[in-house]
Formats: C-alpha cells, structure tokens, sequence
C-alpha cells in the first residue's frame, strides 16, 4: 500500500477536507482505488463512492466535491455516488484505509480486492473484466476465497442472481482457468 495518495488527487483531496464542515468517512471502490492501491494504469476522473457515514454528509461531500463542483471544476476530478453496485454482505469489517494522514475531516476506506471484484459483477463491461484481469495477472486475487464470498456473501442478495452468478462463472473461468 502506498505512503500517499499521490497528485492530482492528493491536491484534490486537500480541498475537499478544508471544504467539509465535519469528519466524513467515505467508502470507495472502482478506478481511483484500484489506481491508487494497486497501480492499475487506466485513469479515471473520479472517486467512486457507495457510502458515506454519517449518511448525512452525503449531501455536503457531493455539493464539495461533486461533479459540476467548484473543486471538481479546478482539479477535473469529482466524486460519485454508485447507486448500482452490489457488495458483499460483510464488506464493511474488510474496509482499507487509504493513506489520508494529512487529511483532518475527510476519511477514505476502500473495499477489499475481493469485495471490489465482486462489486463490478453486476455491471459486468468490458472495463470490469480488464481490470479483474489485471488484478488476477498481479496475483493480487485467490480463486477460491471470491467464489466463496459470494456464495456466503452476495449470491442471497443479489437482484439478478442467475446474471451474476454466470458471470462470476465466466470470470473464473477465463481468468484462472476452467479446470482450477
């Protein structure tokens, strides 16, 4: 894991904590994290969000640091709320603190790499199986724990079950192979 979030988003960042009238701890997954812990190259213009605590400051991050804010007009970057993704049941007890210790009121936490993983089933683009691709390339992905937290943790919640459950079959199969 990196010392620091490095620029553009560090500056970014900055911002943001100086703008917030309270400590909010953000939960993030998507682009921005995998670029930031795992040094994926593709770039992305935002930080993906799917909670905010307390829920109320949801609110004033998004009119900070939302897109069309005066922040996101200076750095091009903004924060989004995903309101698709589905997580697993216990993502939360597996939150990552990334390295925000020149920040005062903004917290980040990002998912696992497996919860991530499992977050981008439902979308299932073309963009969500490269980047799986190249976590599974860095080794940074085990097989066996993926396919049994989302039996354990997101197959009973999912809405399209049949859907995300092929594709993380697919996944599996294409990326570690179908006799593993």
């Amino acid at each position: 894991m990196p010392n620091e979030i490095p620029d553009p988003w560090r500056g970014f960042l900055r911002s943001i904590d100086r703008a917030l009238s309270q400590p909010v701890e953000v939960h993030c997954l998507g682009g921005f994290v995998l670029a930031v812990l795992w040094r994926l190259p593709r770039t992305t213009g935002d930080v993906d969000f799917i909670e905010v605590e307390p829920a109320s400051a949801g609110t004033e991050l998004l009119r900070v640091a939302g897109e069309g804010s005066e922040i996101a007009r200076i750095h091009g970057l903004h924060f989004h709320c995903v309101t698709v993704a589905e997580c697993p049941e216990g993502y939360s007890s597996r939150l990552l603190d990334l390295p925000t210790r020149s920040l005062k009121r903004l917290r980040l936490r990002a998912l696992e790499i497996h919860d991530l993983v499992l977050a981008k089933l439902g979308r299932n683009s073309a963009r969500d199986r490269a980047d799986v691709e190249f976590l599974v390339r860095k080794g940074l992905i085990d097989r066996q724990v993926l396919a049994d937290r989302f039996e354990a943790e997101l197959r009973p919640y999912v809405l399209n079950e049949e859907r995300s459950a092929g594709a993380l079959r697919l996944w599996l199969d294409t990326l570690f192979g179908a006799n593993r």
